[in-house]
C-alpha cells in the first residue's frame, strides 16, 4: 500500500490518508468542498460545493498518476436529497462515458456542515 498526498487538496484532518494506492487502484477518501488554499469552504451552494469536492478529488487522482476518466466508482453523500439534481448537473461535467458506477445517499450530517462529500475509486 502507498499513501497519496497532494497540497492541491485539503489535508487529512484525522487518522486517514487522502488516498491509498494498492493493486492498481486508487481509493480516495471522501472530499468535502474545502478550498485547500484557504482551508475554508467555497462560497455558494450545492453546485459550488460539488465542483470543489470534485476538483479536490481530481487533484488527488492526478497525484496518484491517474485521473477522473479512470474512476470506476463514486459515492456521493448529500446532506439533503433535494440537492440531487443540482449536484448531478455539476457532477456530469466532470465525467465522460462510460460513466463510473455511483451510489448517492442522503445522510444526517457531513463534516463541518458540508452539503456534499464525494469519494472515488479509480483504476491506474
Amino acid at each position: 500500500m502507498k499513501a497519496v498526498h497532494t497540497k492541491l487538496a485539503p489535508a487529512a484532518i484525522g487518522p486517514y490518508s487522502q488516498a491509498i494506492e494498492v493493486n492498481g487502484f486508487v481509493f480516495a477518501s471522501g472530499q468535502i468542498p474545502i478550498d485547500p488554499a484557504t482551508g475554508e469552504f467555497v462560497e455558494g451552494g450545492i453546485k459550488e460545493q460539488t465542483r470543489q469536492a470534485l476538483v479536490n478529488a481530481s487533484h488527488i487522482m492526478e497525484e496518484a498518476g491517474t485521473d477522473l476518466n479512470h474512476v470506476v466508482k463514486t459515492t456521493v453523500y448529500l446532506s439533503d436529497m433535494a440537492d440531487f439534481a443540482a449536484m448531478n448537473e455539476v457532477y456530469a461535467t466532470f465525467f465522460n462515458e462510460p460513466y463510473p458506477a455511483r451510489s448517492a445517499v442522503a445522510v444526517k450530517a457531513l463534516p463541518k456542515g458540508a452539503l456534499v462529500e464525494i469519494e472515488c475509486i479509480a483504476a491506474k
